[in-house]
């Protein structure tokens, strides 16, 4: 599997990137927020998988759960941050963030059909 790193594609690593990075600070900086935790999670995560299903349209299913794997890592490394915690209704909220990207996407008919001919 070739990488083209597209606009997208550099979107989706910077994003991931941001995420990983502010889920694991001890103390996140004041930012713009959703008022509710879960709806964060929600937000980033459909986001991500927005962002996922522009950069890498012929892999959807694969990025799909790994975006999934990813939300999961990210609550295994919390639970050994001694400021945060690891919740399974953190993964359930990336899980449907993931989900409202991937609808998203689908109803607006962003992804292509990109098989090779």
């Amino acid at each position: 599997m070739t990488l083209r790193f597209s606009v997208w594609t550099w979107g989706f690593f910077v994003c991931a990137l941001v995420v990983m990075v502010l889920a694991l600070m001890p103390s996140p900086p004041p930012m713009i927020t959703t008022g509710w935790d879960k709806s964060n999670h929600l937000l980033a995560f459909g986001v991500l998988a927005w962002l996922g299903c522009k950069a890498f349209p012929q892999h959807l299913a694969f990025t799909l759960l790994s975006l999934l794997a990813y939300g999961a890592l990210i609550e295994i490394l919390q639970s050994f941050t001694p400021t945060r915690s690891a919740e399974w209704l953190d993964l359930l909220a990336d899980a449907v963030g993931i989900l409202a990207g991937w609808m998203v996407v689908r109803s607006w008919g962003w992804v292509a059909d990109r098989r090779p001919q």
